[in-house]
């Protein structure tokens, strides 16, 4: 089996990254702002758990997802083939997703199968999440699906565009939470 080249790697890393960047940040903007995590967060149940969503960590969240897409790109590295030339790859991925990273996690996480089964955390919190996540796998496969079917320099320009607004706005919400805006 072949090595793949760096000039193979380096996009494929970029797609990763770009794609669950912008998922992850439109699926967390559709939770605070029509789920009410803000509220949710402070509650007696989830403040143990959760930082406030104004907390200046949390502004950064979306700035460290680089980092994350990043980890999730060298995780995917050895099974891309697997997605990107099989007919239904990217379903195939987005059910991985799903069950690696949602359903089945290592840890009792809230709306996994061992948070259900090892936490006390009320069903409601369990299922809180699941319209996050079904959103955030929708749009990152969506997203990686597009930059593979149009492979042009406009969609990394685009790409590039949008993780920077998104970085601006990470760095924003961080001045703003610490009183520094």
């Amino acid at each position: 089996m072949r090595e793949a080249s760096k000039e193979e790697i380096k996009p494929f890393l970029w797609r990763i990254i770009y794609s669950h960047m912008i998922a992850y940040f439109v699926a967390g903007l559709f939770a605070v702002t029509f789920m009410n995590y803000k509220e949710h967060f402070a509650s007696d149940t989830l403040a143990l758990l959760m930082r406030p969503v104004d907390s200046p960590i949390v502004a950064l969240g979306p700035i460290f997802q680089i980092i994350r897409g990043l980890i999730i790109g060298l995780v995917l590295l050895p099974l891309r083939k697997c997605f990107v030339e099989d007919k239904n790859g990217f379903l195939k991925l987005a059910l991985l997703i799903f069950g690696l990273s949602a359903v089945s996690t290592i840890g009792p996480t809230p709306g996994s199968f061992e948070g259900i089964v090892y936490t006390i955390l009320p069903i409601q919190y369990h299922l809180l999440g699941i319209p996050e996540t079904i959103i955030y796998i929708l749009l990152f496969i969506a997203i990686l699906s597009f930059s593979y079917k149009n492979n042009k320099r406009w969609v990394s320009i685009l790409a590039i565009v949008f993780v920077f607004i998104i970085c601006i706005f990470s760095i924003l919400g961080y001045l703003s939470a610490i009183g520094d805006l």
